[in-house]
């Protein structure tokens, strides 16, 4: 026997919870299947534990700067207690994901049912509930992939057998400060995860594969990065790529690098965190029974309105592929609801097309950016006239105030329209400057629109006044 839904949502991320409420406030039967923890990984294991443990990381590195502002403490040494560092993470997790589920379980008409699903047909989901034997056959209208992504192995000779060895998951559950971890991948995961651990007190190493960090970047905010990163006593490899790993007595750990020039390095260390990269969660769907096509990756392949090659099941989010963000995966949820909820099959429907993406990186300083890099307009529209404005952190008021001046800002417009084509900022709060810039972009406002608005002095955003007098 069966039980029918007008919808069956898989995963309960930052897609998936939302969707399926709105499905079921709008008279819909509604099913929503979570194989662990209701909030995805962005809740979990994501954006809100990291982000709680990075600011206790600033917190640490403020500290040690205090006598620079003229602060001064009877006794120097700096003690980390990460029993209370991951007791705060763990609380705020809990908050969140319990109200979280709180919401679903009181929603009328949406059941939450807590088991892994597996396609049996183009139409027809089996779940086994967590926790029982108990197997339960699904079938609904329509049906949304919402399953995310998760850490991927560190793709090197005896690492399944190393001892020590951490994903992005378990490296903040850690009870005490790594005596020297090596971060593979030099991603923004591994790029947030290293100096955090930095400022709590372990020796970091960097490895990463290519020639620098960040390698979506422009050249220059890498290099920016790398030596921020360098100034802060963490010791980076790029072009270096790990050739072995192995466990040398409990608690030790040696790693092979082939470095750029072919010579091999030696690292021993204590922990070893692998931040190369996400695969999907989508291989023990049995996505081949609904005929769901993924690419070479596992990536399941959609139009530009989510949809999948079954025309009755869409993917949001991380599985998907493309930009692996959280404002991504709800973004995709609001187009799905648009087109699904709003229109159903009249007016125009919403695509995921020319979305204009902003993220931002919670090192510091943050980097914040939206639209294209220069080296993406660049190669985009060659034919087009292009400026761009960079300005070092250093000429704003604000953050020399509060000597937090690394970095800087850089926006690319386009000569003749003055139309801004994207913008970057290196620097404190860069993520909320950024923003700025992305609304007036998503208003239509010119470069000079914005250079000419009038910004509360000393505020950061008063620094949009002045950038683009650096343009060439």
């Amino acid at each position: 026997m069966s039980t029918h839904y007008d919808a069956i949502i898989i995963g309960s991320g930052q897609a998936g919870g939302p969707l399926a409420q709105a499905y079921a406030k709008a008279g819909r039967r509604t099913a929503l299947i979570e194989s662990s923890h209701v909030g995805g990984t962005c809740v979990n294991e994501g954006c809100t534990p990291t982000k709680t443990m990075v600011a206790s990381a600033r917190i640490a590195h403020l500290t040690c700067r205090a006598q620079s502002y003229g602060v001064q403490f009877k006794k120097s040494s700096l003690i980390m207690n990460m029993e209370t560092v991951r007791k705060r993470k763990r609380d705020i997790v809990d908050s969140f994901r319990g109200g979280g589920e709180n919401r679903l379980k009181s929603t009328q008409g949406l059941d939450l049912i807590m088991g892994k699903a597996k396609f049996t047909g183009p139409k027809s989901i089996e779940v086994a509930i967590n926790g029982s034997n108990e197997v339960r056959t699904l079938t609904a209208d329509e049906i949304f992939l919402n399953t995310g992504c998760s850490p991927a192995k560190l793709d090197t000779k005896n690492a399944d057998a190393v001892t020590g060895l951490l994903n992005s998951t378990t490296v903040m559950e850690l009870g005490e400060v790594p005596r020297h971890i090596v971060v593979v991948g030099g991603g923004y995961v591994g790029v947030e995860f290293a100096q955090m651990l930095k400022r709590f007190g372990a020796r970091v190493s960097i490895v990463q594969r290519s020639d620098r960090l960040l390698p979506r970047e422009d050249p220059d905010v890498s290099e920016a990065v790398k030596q921020i990163l360098l100034d802060g006593g963490l010791d980076v490899y790029t072009s270096a790529q790990v050739t072995d790993v192995g466990n040398v007595t409990l608690g030790q750990i040696v790693m092979s690098l082939k470095l750029s020039d072919g010579s091999i390095k030696s690292l021993l260390c204590s922990h070893v965190l692998a931040a190369a990269g996400r695969v999907p969660n989508t291989k023990d769907l049995g996505l081949e029974a609904a005929g769901i096509e993924v690419d070479k990756h596992g990536f399941v392949k959609i139009d530009e309105h989510l949809q999948t090659t079954n025309p009755n099941v869409y993917a949001l989010g991380d599985v998907k592929g493309g930009p692996q963000f959280t404002h991504v995966s709800y973004d995709d949820m609001r187009i799905v609801r648009h087109n699904q909820l709003t229109y159903a099959n009249s007016g125009e429907k919403a695509s995921i097309q020319n979305r204009l993406v902003p993220y931002t990186v919670f090192m510091d300083p943050q980097l914040g950016r939206v639209g294209l890099s220069e080296t993406e307009a660049r190669s985009q529209f060659p034919g087009r006239k292009l400026k761009v404005a960079k300005m070092p952190m250093a000429y704003v008021a604000r953050a020399l105030e509060t000597d937090e001046t690394k970095g800087f800002m850089k926006a690319v417009v386009d000569a003749d329209t003055k139309e801004i084509l994207g913008f970057a900022c290196l620097g404190i709060e860069g993520g909320e400057i950024m923003s700025m810039v992305q609304l007036a972009m998503m208003g239509g406002m010119t470069y000079d629109e914005l250079e000419s608005g009038i910004f509360a002095h000393p505020c950061l955003s008063e620094s949009l006044n002045n950038l683009w007098g650096f343009l060439e």
